[in-house]
């Protein structure tokens, strides 16, 4: 896990000490639940993510060249998912987001083996919305 942000390398090492899928899947919950809440109307149609089952918002700004991202769901796993993803992902320059493929990384972080399909697509589909808006912006 080299050259990713402190946040997520931090996150990466904590599961790597949790063996049981039932002890990830508290702790990612517990991500999520620390996640600051989006304003309401922040959880608009333009934010809300397409191609996930759950509610789910993403926020983004740039400072620069730098992406700024937020995010909400109203299932739990799924806004621990987020956390996850806000870390690996925001605050990062467009150009290195948009050549991170998060899918690769949970696979090898071993996250993606337990969840349904429906919040595997989830994931895919905001994993997507985040690197095109990277890529957009480091075209720019």
């Amino acid at each position: 896990m080299t050259d990713h942000p402190a946040a997520f390398a931090e996150i990466a090492e904590n599961l790597s000490y949790l063996d049981d899928w039932e002890d990830r899947y508290r702790y990612i919950i517990e991500l999520g639940q620390a996640l600051p809440p989006l304003a309401e109307d922040e959880k608009n149609a333009e934010n809300k993510v397409h191609g996930c089952v759950s509610q789910v918002w993403l926020v983004s700004n740039h400072d620069g060249a730098h992406l700024i991202y937020r995010g909400e769901s109203d299932a739990m796993i799924v806004r621990g998912l987020v956390a996850v993803l806000l870390a690996l992902y925001s605050g990062r320059p467009a150009r290195e987001i948009a050549e991170t493929d998060a899918i690769a990384v949970f696979d090898e972080l071993g996250l993606r083996e337990h969840l349904t399909t429906q919040r595997s697509n989830g994931l895919v589909a905001m994993v997507n919305r985040i690197r095109g808006e990277a890529q957009a912006l480091a075209a720019a």
